[in-house]
């Protein structure tokens, strides 16, 4: 006699946990890494530094180029694209952290330029990058 509920005939029913499984993993990494990846592409030769501390916080990044180009989390926007697009972001969020990655040969008057724009933008958590000798 059959137990209620089972079938005789063979199984038709596909398992789909294991392909969501790992749609889900794969889509985690992709996740982790395209930010590291989109930051790399942009040209800037970062100056070093013998002291400087890593912090792993949340940050919009801004870098300018060797040709004073600037970008925005890895798209190249001109200065008045860049205030708005600050003025946005720290209207949705006032506690937003900003890094500013800027090539070692642009003129400091550039730099300064930048972050009075970033600073215009009512943002006062700014941290520079640099890389370790």
């Amino acid at each position: 006699m059959q137990s209620p509920g089972k079938a005789s005939g063979p199984m038709t029913a596909i398992n789909i946990t294991p392909l969501v499984d790992v749609v889900l993993v794969l889509l985690i990494i992709f996740m982790v890494t395209a930010p590291m990846i989109a930051h790399r592409t942009i040209k800037v030769d970062i100056p070093k530094a013998a002291h400087h501390s890593h912090t792993s916080t949340k940050a919009v990044q801004i870098a300018m180029d060797a040709k004073t180009q600037i970008y925005f989390s890895g798209k190249p926007v001109s200065q008045s694209e860049l205030s708005a697009l600050l003025a946005q972001t720290f209207a949705a969020n006032p506690d937003t952290r900003v890094t500013l990655a800027a090539d070692k040969s642009v003129a400091y008057g550039h730099i300064v330029a930048l972050l009075d724009i970033i600073r215009g933008s009512k943002i006062h958590k700014i941290g520079l990058e640099v890389k370790s000798l």
